[in-house]
Order: C-alpha cells, then sequence, then structure tokens
C-alpha cells in the first residue's frame, strides 16, 4: 500500500511591526529584507517592491556576468601542459565542474530576464497557474519564482507521479 506524504504546513512569516513603515521613507537601495516583509499585505507588489526586487534581480544578473568573465580568465590561465596524468584530470575535472556551474548560470540568467520583463509588464509577484499573490518571503528566498509555493508543490507531485 503507497503511502501519500501530506504537503509541509506554511509556516507563518512574523512581520516585525517596527519596521512596517520604513518602506515610505527609506531609498530602495537602503531596504533590508525584514523591511520589505514588514510591508502591509495589501501595500503587494506596490511600485517599492517591485523596484526593490529589480534591483536585487539586476544585481544578481551583474554578479552572474562577473563570474562568466572569471570563468573565462581561469580557463585562459590553466591551460598549462601538465606531463601527470592524474593532476591533468584533476584540472580537467575542476574545468568541468566549473563548466556545468556556468551553464546553471546561464540558465538562471534567462529565469533573470524574464522576471525582470514581468516586472516590466506587471505580472511579477503572481503566480502563472493560480494568479495568486506569490508572496515576498518566497520571493526573497527566490525572485525568479514564478508559482506559487503550492503550486509548485503540486508541480513537483506530479513530476514525482508521472516523471517529466
Amino acid at each position: 500500500m503507497p503511502t501519500v506524504a501530506a504537503p509541509p504546513v506554511p509556516i507563518p512569516v512574523k512581520k516585525d511591526p517596527k519596521l512596517a513603515n520604513n518602506w515610505r521613507t527609506k531609498p530602495v537601495d537602503q531596504l533590508s529584507d525584514a523591511e520589505v516583509i514588514a510591508m502591509p499585505d495589501n501595500e503587494y507588489m506596490n511600485a517599492t517592491q517591485l523596484a526593490f526586487f529589480r534591483l536585487k534581480l539586476v544585481q544578481l544578473k551583474d554578479d552572474i556576468l562577473a563570474n562568466a568573465g572569471q570563468t573565462a580568465e581561469n580557463l585562459r590561465d590553466d591551460t598549462v601542459v601538465v606531463p601527470d596524468p592524474a593532476d591533468r584530470a584533476t584540472i580537467e575535472e575542476e574545468h568541468a565542474l566549473e563548466l556545468r556551474t556556468r551553464d546553471r548560470e546561464r540558465k538562471l540568467l534567462k529565469k533573470i530576464e524574464q522576471s525582470i520583463d514581468r516586472i516590466d509588464s506587471g505580472d511579477y509577484g503572481y503566480c502563472d497557474e493560480t494568479g495568486e499573490p506569490i508572496g515576498v518571503p518566497r520571493l526573497l528566498a527566490r525572485p525568479t519564482a514564478t508559482l506559487s509555493l503550492e503550486a509548485q508543490q503540486r508541480r513537483e507531485l506530479k513530476q514525482k507521479m508521472f516523471g517529466d
């Protein structure tokens, strides 16, 4: 008899009431994650939050692009001829690992671009499947999220049950 795991119960996010109105007086680039979480629910995806997430996405994009440049430089520098096969294998394995990491970052870069486009179109922060708010805590953890936690759990459960 197969057992079905119960979906995890969402943990309520504690909002610090002292931070609730800081977003009204601070510039976007000085807001902390806690201050964005403390914003009232009726202010969800207002201009300040959209600007905050745009800034977060642009910084993530810049970091990835800087890493890509560093990878190209590292690969050029490490092209010395090593006579020992074990050392050569180690260097090649390190290169392969770095290239896999950059490939994942390349895919993330595409998601970042899509998220910035969603901010421009006004769709950012809302679930693709249900249209419900994704939630600030989830977007802070994964700024490229396009599904609410519940929709993502349903999708993962379907993938687990039926495969890709």
